[in-house]
């Protein structure tokens, strides 16, 4: 709640149509008894993607350009989410969204980071961790364990350089509802912003999950959507090729996103996504199934005494 408040209180100095914090107490001891944000309840309805029309989706992802090229021009120094100090003054502290917290003997948030692969290095082993408390990953603890030591491994050939060390506030709930929209489709608001965080320019300025071609994405297909396409043209249009370029060189950066913590209950899902980043990495295995790749992953990490251990357990439940 701390950082959902920073949050909107950076929001309102800026053009994004986010809700206004009018009051808030996150003491419990205040006279209502819990911890509240008292905010603007922001006009129109959520949007629901899949129901839209073509002429109706490109309205909305031109508006999105402009709130993009907007936070765009209010960068910070460091990846975390933001925080408010006693003076009201917003900086950049610790991640506030439970996959990258620990809760060992107290809470311990991941952050804040200088750069994007500290922050992933991070995120990993903090999964690896709880695979091997048996806190992630469950029923399958040897699969995971052996796609996030592969991620582990290659994430320098996986992220993108960054060259002005910046970051800049990205919204961590983007499938689409979070966007308020009236009759004639113009965005009346932005909400959901309790997860917030900043990140780098190929970070915060990727396209939105809700624009993702959801059936090629799930089947390891790494091809733009139209959607993606349109946004990155209309980020061009308005004089912003970097950001239109970040947009079509994306897809990585989505299936890392997606690989690290992914819900584990449907892991075909997670099978396709993991071996759409693997294919990419290795372009002349266009055909490599999951089978194949484990048998090589087993072999070139079995020294991993931890792998090991995974190993025993599993074999003996």
């Amino acid at each position: 709640m701390r950082s959902e408040v920073a949050t909107l209180k950076f929001l309102s100095n800026t053009t994004v149509p986010a809700p206004k914090v009018f009051d808030f107490n996150l003491d419990e001891t205040n006279p209502i008894g819990v911890g509240y944000i008292l905010m603007e309840k922001m006009p129109g309805k959520s949007l629901n993607w899949s129901l839209t029309t073509e002429k109706q989706r490109r309205k909305v992802i031109d508006q999105l350009a402009n709130i993009y090229i907007e936070l765009q021009a209010h960068s910070f120094d460091t990846m975390g989410s933001l925080v408010m100090d006693e003076f009201g003054s917003q900086h950049v502290g610790p991640f506030a969204s439970e996959s990258t917290s620990d809760y060992t003997h107290s809470l311990k948030a991941l952050g804040p980071f200088s750069s994007l692969e500290q922050y992933y290095r991070a995120h990993i082993e903090l999964i690896l961790d709880l695979i091997i408390r048996q806190e992630l990953y469950a029923s399958r603890p040897v699969d995971a364990f052996l796609i996030h030591l592969y991620l582990l491994e290659n994430l320098s050939t996986i992220l993108n350089n960054d060259l002005d060390g910046k970051f800049y506030l990205k919204h961590a709930d983007e499938k689409g509802d979070h966007i308020l929209v009236d009759d004639q489709f113009h965005i009346t608001g932005i909400v959901d912003w309790e997860w917030a965080h900043t990140g780098p320019k190929s970070v915060a300025f990727n396209s939105p999950i809700a624009l993702l071609p959801v059936a090629l994405f799930y089947d390891g297909d790494n091809r733009l959507g139209e959607d993606e396409m349109v946004f990155a043209q209309l980020l061009e249009e308005k004089g912003h090729p970097d950001l239109g370029d970040i947009v079509r060189k994306g897809r990585f950066l989505h299936r890392l996103q997606f690989c690290c913590g992914y819900n584990s209950r449907d892991w075909d899902g997670y099978v396709g996504i993991f071996l759409g980043l693997v294919r990419a990495l290795r372009i002349h295995d266009s055909h490599l199934n999951w089978e194949t790749w484990k048998v090589e992953a087993m072999e070139r990490f079995s020294d991993d005494y931890r792998l090991k251990s995974l190993a025993k357990l599993e074999f003996y439940t």
